[in-house]
């Protein structure tokens, strides 16, 4: 799989009040559409994934959602095979593997900004350094370099 495009159609970002009690996140991610798409500059046709993603912030705090799609190359059988297994709804592991990690990366980096602007929790915790391990390693580090 070749990804070759990936556009934001809808970003919809809201925060109803003020925290209060205990948060719960929930995220919902669906592939909506597979079909194949035309771009002018090249001669296979791609596959268009459609897809909508939900960051809930409950209870009614707030709500990020995403509504985009990706364009990308496959191989001929590939493409057969992906197509024909969306009649029944289906995507292949493999293929929804892929497709999903560029979905995930792209609106987790887009829900960051817009949590940061909204005052919002991260919906995903970042790692954090701890300099613990090296308070309770008082012996120094050896380095051959």
């Amino acid at each position: 799989m070749q990804v070759i495009g990936f556009n934001f159609e809808k970003i919809n970002a809201e925060r109803y009040g003020n925290l209060r009690g205990r948060l719960e996140l929930k995220s919902n991610i669906n592939i909506s559409d597979i079909k194949e798409d035309e771009i002018q500059s090249i001669e296979k046709k791609p596959l268009k994934f459609s897809f909508d993603v939900a960051i809930d912030y409950n209870p009614d705090f707030a709500k990020l959602s995403f509504k985009g799609f990706i364009i990308a190359l496959f191989d001929d059988k590939q493409k057969k095979e992906i197509l024909s297994k969306w009649k029944d709804k289906k995507v292949a592991e493999s293929v929804r593997e892929e497709i999903m990690n560029v979905i995930f990366t792209k609106t987790n980096l887009k829900a960051f900004q817009l949590a940061e602007e909204l005052g919002l929790p991260l919906h995903i915790p970042l790692p954090r350094l701890s300099l613990e391990s090296e308070k309770k390693n008082t012996e120094p580090k050896s380095y051959a370099g």
